[in-house]
This record gives structure tokens, sequence and C-alpha cells, in this order.
């Protein structure tokens, strides 16, 4: 099969290789000529999941493709990988990048052939290239790297240690260079599957710059907007032919509208990014997720109309690519509830499906995450390496926001809702 992908990159002439690439044109997506609004989801171990060393495992690599694809799923939010040292308190392991510039090869693979298998399904990747937070390395294994001490551990040190740390990545051109050169390593990959170079790839959607970008404290916002700009315009200059995005929360994490117009109005960056967490965020607590059901959707709904009019201005489509609802009760198990995730999923893609309706900026979400076919420990505690991958990272308690393929309500809602945004296009 892949010999057929190698005849179709050198045979095309270049208006029908540039119409295989998602792009943006007036505020709109647009994929093989039409105007393209999805639901899709995260799935942030794809890679690894695709490798033939530790934690791989292509035969439900494949198996939960085709159950994504079976339900209507073709967009997914994918980590290239992790960074840094094992056996660190809520990191994922293996990691990609063991030292500056020195890859675990088998990851590489893993993210090779997960490409090559979605190529083969007709699905988009979005790939984002760093993480602000520890959970796979990410801004303090940069930091750490480049001479700043040891990054302190959320699990062990909390969190405000944490973000004082990491905030410093924004101010550091040293660790900054180490970002840009595994970038650079990464765009300009050949996949060994397919013979394809990433750069004309029309599988991967977008490249993002991070997971939830951060400038954390408020005195390095500035700094934070210029690596934003500078990170953009480098991945630009490897790959003109992809979309960049940012990753961003929006307002949450940015801390101010302002700072979110700022890295979003960037000509590099060629569409707007939020993500809501109604749990995290104090919107609908853990005793009371049903009660507060309508408040999460009420206020959910101010935050993407917020961020709508910043994407009407610029003219850019806005996709709210990670968000999460508890299982009811906030239990873990894969037996138990989700009635109230089942309706704040259906309120979210109500909202995608009027938009593309209307052929309007809101133009997809990724829910977080997909947990498919996975088999957590009984006791639903934080991932230890051995254990399947869950749509919930090293740092959560596993179960907590995953969509497992044994959730039929979800899974109806979800393959309801697809169902109906490709009849829209």
């Amino acid at each position: 099969m892949s010999l057929v992908v190698i005849v179709s990159c050198t045979t095309t002439s270049k208006n029908q290789k540039e119409n295989n690439f998602v792009r943006v044109e007036n505020g709109q997506f647009i994929r093989n000529g039409k105007p393209y609004y999805y639901i899709g989801t995260n799935f942030w171990y794809g890679a690894i999941l695709g490798s033939e060393g530790e934690g791989g495992n292509r035969v439900r690599l494949c198996r939960e493709l085709d159950s994504l694809k079976s339900i209507g799923i073709d967009n997914l939010r994918i980590l290239v990988g992790s960074d840094g040292e094992r056996g660190v308190a809520a990191k994922v392991e293996p990691t990609l990048q063991v030292a500056p510039g020195v890859y675990n090869d088998t990851i590489f693979a893993g993210l090779d052939y997960l490409l090559a298998e979605m190529a083969k399904r007709d699905m988009l990747a979005v790939l984002y290239l760093n993480n602000s937070w520890e959970w796979s390395g990410g801004y303090g294994q940069y930091l750490q790297w480049a001479g700043y001490g040891k990054a302190p551990q959320p699990a062990v040190d909390g969190y405000a240690a944490y973000m004082n740390f990491a905030g410093q990545f924004v101010c550091s051109d040293s660790a900054q260079a180490l970002y840009a050169n595994y970038v650079k390593d990464v765009i300009t990959r050949t996949n060994r599957y397919t013979n394809v170079r990433y750069i004309d790839d029309p599988t991967i959607m977008s490249w993002q710059i991070g997971n939830e970008p951060r400038a954390f404290l408020p005195e390095y916002k500035q700094n934070f907007a210029n690596w934003m700009g500078k990170a953009a315009a480098l991945i630009k200059s490897l790959d003109p032919n992809h979309l960049v995005s940012t990753g961003s929360e929006g307002k949450w994490g940015c801390e101010d509208m302002d700072l979110f117009e700022k890295i979003h109005a960037d000509a590099n960056v060629d569409y707007m990014n939020i993500h809501i967490w109604p749990y995290n965020w104090g919107w609908a607590p853990k005793d009371s997720l049903q009660e507060n059901l309508e408040k999460a959707k009420q206020n959910s709904k101010v935050y993407i109309d917020e961020h709508l009019a910043v994407a009407k201005k610029y003219q850019k489509p806005l996709v709210m690519e990670e968000f999460g609802y508890p299982r009811d009760n906030f239990q873990f198990s894969k037996s138990s509830s989700v009635k109230a995730r089942d309706a704040y999923y259906k309120y979210i893609f109500d909202l995608v499906l009027d938009n593309a309706s209307s052929h309007t900026l809101f133009a997809g979400c990724n829910f977080w995450g997909w947990g498919g076919f996975a088999n957590p420990s009984e006791e639903y505690e934080y991932w230890k390496p051995g254990d399947d991958y869950t749509g919930d990272p090293a740092q959560e308690q596993q179960g907590l926001n995953s969509v497992f393929a044994s959730d039929s309500t979800t899974i109806s809602v979800i393959k309801l809702f697809c169902a109906k945004i490709s009849n829209e296009k």
C-alpha cells in the first residue's frame, strides 16, 4: 500500500497536491475543495501505541483506528513524543527524546506507522510538539537540559513550584533553542513506511506549537508572545504546506483576552484554539456534576462566544480541541454511568453542528480523550509503566475523562453528530 501513496505524491499536479492539504479560506477549513467541520478526539498516546518497542501494540492501534472511523471520527490530536528521563512521577513513558537531539527510534517508528495507518483510513492528525505541563516533559525538561536545575515535580513539589520554574522557558534562549532543534528534527522527517516526507503528507492537518502553552507568570506575557511568534514562524519556514496552531486553552491559559488575541493574530498562526474543562475550572464540582450541568453549558457558551468574537475579527476558524466531563458521581470504572457527560457532549456537538449548517467560524472540536479498548487497573489510580494507555495521561486518575469503546451511550451520541456534520459538508 505504501507504493500507492508514493505514486500519488509524485504524479499529482501542483494544484491537486495543494488541494489535498487542509487550508483556511474566508474563515473556514477547506478539505478536498469543501468546507471541513468535524468532531474529533484526543489520542495523545497514538505514536507510542504504534511502536514495536515498550508500550507498543499495533494490533490495538489498528483496532482503535477502525473503531474511531466506524463512528465517524476522522480527526485525532496526538502527542509527537515525550521528553527526558524516565522514572519521573506522572510522566508518560517511554519517552521519545531521551536527551537533547537523542531519540528513542521506536517511538519515531510508531509515529510513522500511526500516520501511515491513518492515511489508509483517510484520517487527519493534529500533532503537538511540546507541552507546558510535566506529563510529557516539555517546558520543564528543556529548562533542565539548559542548565536551570532539576525541574520540580508537581506530584511531589506542588504545581506552584512547577509553574514558577516552567515560566522561565519563554525567557530562555538556550531552552528555546533545544525546542527549535527538536522541531526541525521532527518536521523534516521522512516516513519510513511510506517514504513520504512529513511536509508532503496531507494526513497531517496541523503542527501545533505545544499543549496548553502558557506564560505562567504575568511579567512573562510579552516574552511568551514573542516566543509563540518565533515558534510559528519556524514551523512555517520548515513546512509551508501545513496549518500551524497554538494549542492554547484560550483566555484561561492566557489569563486575558488581549494575550489570546495577540498570539492568534500572528500571520503564521492559521486558526484559533480553546480548551474547556468545567470540572477543573470549578464550574461543576465533583460532588455536583449533574446539578451544575446547566451552569457548565452556559459558561461554556459564554467562553466560546468570547473567543469567536476574536476569530471573526481575524477571519480564522476556532476549534475547541480539548474538553471533558467526568463520569457520574466522579467514578472512574468503565461500568459507571455517564449521563451528565453525554448531555454535555451533546450540547457542544450541537454548537458545532449549528456552525457547520451555517458555514461559520466554530469549525470543530476534539473531546478528551479516547480510551477505546484500554483496560485500566481495577484500582483506577494513576498510570504506571505496564498499564494500558487510556485517554487520561499519567498525572490523572485513569478513567477520569476517558471515553471507552464500551461507553455505548456516549458512542451513540458521537456517531449521531458525526453523521449529521458529515451531511453538512
